[in-house]
């Protein structure tokens, strides 16, 4: 189980950012695209390498995001269209991810129902904060690439 820190600093042009682990180290680094359509972001580990590669689809309703994995896996999130909470859902990956719209906490959930990671926002910071708490290490690059793309919504409908 490890636990990691994404702080919010998304800006309508290029983005930078690192993402640290409950020590403070470094863990993954988040390189945004800059006036590029669609929007892109690379996610690197500590070590340089690609972690993961997160696309906006451009032209559609709800926000939608391709995710590739450095191994070769890909799908895609959006965001399902609901009135009281935020939800989301994957296309053939066996993970679902509920929130609750009201505190703007989120759980990943396996086919079994089983937690596979936490997300929760920390209130007192001046950007939005998330304590991500991965269970299993083999989720970690898919958890940390999904926590992006859902804050970079919530940065979007925060804008508009």
């Amino acid at each position: 189980m490890k636990t990691y820190l994404v702080k919010q600093k998304f800006r309508l042009g290029g983005e930078k950012f690192d993402i640290k682990d409950d020590r403070g180290n470094v863990e993954y680094q988040v390189e945004g695209s800059f006036f590029k359509i669609p929007k892109t972001f690379t996610i690197y580990d500590a070590n340089g390498e690609q972690v993961s590669q997160i696309t906006k689809t451009f032209l559609t309703f709800m926000p939608q995001f391709k995710i590739k994995l450095s191994d070769g896996a890909s799908f895609y999130i959006r965001q399902k269209f609901t009135i009281f909470r935020d939800k989301y859902e994957f296309d053939n990956l066996g993970l679902r991810i509920e929130g609750n719209f009201w505190d703007w906490n989120f759980k990943l959930l396996d086919d079994r129902d089983q937690l596979v990671a936490e997300i929760k926002e920390e209130i007192f910071h001046l950007t939005s904060t998330y304590a991500v708490t991965v269970l299993e290490d083999s989720y970690a690059d898919l958890v940390i690439s999904l926590c992006v793309a859902i804050d970079y919504v919530k940065m979007l409908e925060s804008s508009s």
